[in-house]
């Protein structure tokens, strides 16, 4: 991805995923700052918009209404986004520690990880799920509805806390278990006299609506134990519970308390400029945070509302310029969802109830979402003046691909190499036209040898260098060979010294991890500036006899592929800004992935390869041709990356896709599926081998929890590809 002539500086790290964390991205991408580079820590690729949650869990919203796509914010604004959970921060060192990836430098950083409602009670951990983080009550609530949808669990509920929150879900819990056709038998269980954090009239108007719904309260309730049926009182009968939610108060993220911030309470303390007390360079806002001067109430609205004042804090603060106080309102509109398509407003202490309030709530919901989510297409330079013959066919109104999809076509490559290969000799056994050379070993047996790079498709070097890496590794596992040593070649975008150094820390140990892992060696390299991140390797491996080819496939072979394709649609639906945070974040979980394993369970195959540029067809053709045998494709039972096929049903693909469908025409009765020439980056092996032996390989990559997917047969004939 290129980036702006100006050299990256500073680096500025969100650490969390929550609402003024979100609106921060939005209007930075609107106006990133020069020199600033900008990245995001989250646990998953979205995160729940806590106005809509009430609403999702009683089935008026769908997962996608209810979810911030922070992938997609990340694109827009530019930030690269690592998933990973926080778990420390080193303000001496400026690093923050993120679970799975390692430590994460920052210059300026802001804090927004929300709160927790878990709690330490005997049996919780076990048999309870807190009201937050929301994402995953949301998915527990789902599974548990399933259940009660199927007959396996009873619609017995209890909520552990009896303020406005665990009302609210305590009713749009009843109304969905009613409405799937069950009769509830849901608990709100409070340790206290009254329900809390509401007005008088305010609770009157809940309690008529819980009573409606079936909903119970057990007031001054002790809880002493949850088991896995019932939640168990110090005084009184237990009160039954497949599902029991803790949703009784605010508790801070664990890590906190490890640290030295300044905390209160286990919040951090803030001043009204947003900033962490006694660090200038730190700041929090949202629930995780505690304002000094003014404290307030742990409400989202406070969150959206501190987002502007966060966002030029920041800049300011990466700047050198002057910061601004954040001045919270002390009232605020409480909207309370009642289960149904109804809700209660309370301001002051006055309340108002009906149908017409939560039409109010959803349209105010709904814009915030718009918001986040109506962003504008990824900018392309406006041709402008005349311009060279053929310059429109080959842009075809698509801008260059990264990873494998910008690489060059197989044609042009194969032309070239027919006229200016010269033949192989001496201890080299073959040349280019396989997936790698193939060298005799003066002591016997042979050695692999292979390179690729790609051009950076995500802001992520550690992702990237995982992804070239694995990618690299393809060619070398191809052959069935062991991977030895590699050579790295990175190309850094222009950046300080510092970040230079940070970049390259990230970039090396994540290679090494894979590298590692599989049994190379990373013994050098090479490293520069220019446009825009590149990572390659070259990769060596041996192996005692001959390495499998792309020729050695025989008539009746059947095809097995060890992955989904549809990757190069997914990344240029990414750099479009069109595809689903979850999607991309689920095909890069899988690029980024070894398949040193599959490689030995396939390492007797007669031909394979690894699927890349050329798409599944590309390389389909090239064991066809190398073989001399036709193939037949059986076009449902190739894989495909969820969410693959509803883009490039949109019309997304990849800038390689004609030129793939050009170089490895399929013969069929109907239209072809363009995700059989979609260019692929860390994509499957493909071996050809008989049908008994890819049943045996199958039956033994299931049971390690790999994949292995029969698609075709090989036969005599002319070098063509077929759909069935």
């Amino acid at each position: 991805m290129v980036q702006s002539d100006l050299p990256l500086t500073r680096d500025l790290v969100l650490v969390g995923g929550g609402h003024a964390h979100a609106l921060v991205l939005r209007k930075w991408g609107m106006d990133p700052l020069p020199g600033a580079r900008l990245t995001v820590i989250n646990p998953g690729p979205t995160a729940p918009y806590t106005g809509m949650l009430p609403g999702h869990i009683a089935g008026h919203y769908d997962r996608d209404a209810l979810e911030i796509d922070l992938m997609r914010l990340c694109r827009h604004a530019g930030a690269r986004l690592i998933l990973g959970a926080a778990t420390g921060i080193d303000r001496a060192a400026r690093e923050i520690t993120v679970e799975g990836h390692g430590a994460v430098a920052y210059d300026v950083a802001s804090i927004d990880i929300g709160i927790t409602a878990k709690m330490g009670l005997p049996g919780f951990a076990a048999h309870a799920v807190a009201a937050k983080p929301l994402d995953l009550y949301a998915a527990r609530w789902r599974e548990f509805l399933a259940a009660v949808k199927a007959g396996e669990q009873p619609p017995e509920v209890a909520v552990i806390g009896g303020g406005v929150a665990g009302c609210e879900l305590a009713m749009a819990m009843a109304f969905a278990l009613r409405d799937a056709g069950g009769q509830p038998a849901v608990t709100v269980v409070e340790h206290g006299p009254q329900l809390s954090g509401l007005a008088p009239r305010t609770e009157a108007m809940v309690r008529r609506q819980m009573a409606e719904l079936g909903v119970t309260v057990a007031l001054e309730a002790k809880v002493t134990q949850i088991t896995d049926r019932q939640v168990l009182l110090a005084d009184g009968a237990p009160i039954p519970a497949a599902l029991c939610v803790g949703a009784a108060g605010a508790v801070p993220q664990g890590w906190l308390a490890q640290t030295d911030l300044p905390l209160h309470a286990g919040f951090i303390r803030v001043g009204a400029d947003l900033g962490v007390v006694d660090d200038d360079r730190l700041f929090a806002v949202g629930d995780c945070a505690h304002m000094e001067g003014s404290p307030r109430p742990k409400a989202g609205v406070f969150a959206v509302r501190a987002a502007p004042v966060l966002h030029d804090n920041l800049r300011a603060a990466l700047s050198g310029g002057a910061r601004r106080a954040f001045k919270p309102q002390r009232h605020y509109l409480k909207l309370i969802s009642l289960g149904g398509k109804a809700a209660v407003a309370e301001r002051n202490g006055l309340a108002l109830g009906g149908a017409l309030l939560w039409r109010w709530k959803d349209r105010i919901d709904r814009k915030f979402m718009d918001g986040l989510d109506d962003l504008p297409a990824m900018k392309t330079d406006a041709l402008t003046g005349p311009v060279a013959s053929g310059v429109q066919e080959a842009l075809a109104g698509k801008p260059l691909c990264g990873g494998c999809g910008a690489k060059v076509g197989g044609a042009v490559l194969g032309d070239l190499l027919a006229e200016v290969q010269p033949p192989v000799s001496g201890d080299v056994l073959t040349g280019a036209g396989d997936d790698a050379a193939v060298l005799r070993q003066p002591g016997g047996g042979f050695q692999v040898m292979s390179t690729d790079h790609l051009r950076g498709f995500v802001e992520d070097p550690a992702m990237m260098a995982r992804i070239a890496a694995v990618h690299a590794l393809g060619d070398v596992w191809a052959m069935g060979a062991t991977p030895q040593a590699a050579l790295s070649s990175i190309i850094l975008p222009r950046m300080s010294p510092e970040l230079q150094a940070r970049t390259l820390r990230e970039i090396a140990m994540a290679a090494q991890e894979v590298m590692a892992g599989a049994g190379a060696q990373i013994v050098g390299g090479h490293t520069t500036m220019g446009a825009e991140l590149t990572i390659g390797f070259t990769v060596t491996g041996t192996r005692n006899v001959m390495p499998i080819g792309l020729g050695g496939a025989q008539p009746g072979d059947v095809l097995m592929l060890t992955r989904p394709i549809g990757a190069g649609v997914i990344l240029a639906g990414h750099m479009a800004g069109t595809a689903p945070g979850r999607v991309v974040a689920e095909a890069l979980d899988v690029m980024a992935t070894p398949q040193a394993r599959e490689a030995e369970i396939l390492s007797k195959a007669h031909a394979m390869t690894d699927v890349t540029g050329f798409g599944l067809a590309g390389h389909v053709q090239a064991i066809c041709r190398a073989s001399g045998l036709a193939a037949e494709l059986w076009g449902e039972a190739v894989p495909l990356y969820p969410g693959a096929q509803a883009l490039s049903d949109q019309g997304v693909a990849s800038s390689l896709l004609s030129v793939n469908q050009a170089d490895a025409p399929i013969a069929a009765a109907g239209p072809v599926n363009p995700l059989f020439h979609d260019p692929q980056t860390a994509g499957g092996l493909l071996a050809a081998l008989p049908e008994d032996a890819a049943k045996a390989a199958q039956a033994r990559l299931r049971g390690e929890g790999l994949a292995g997917h029969i698609i075709g047969r090989l036969e005599a004939g002319v070098p063509s590809i077929r759909l069935r």
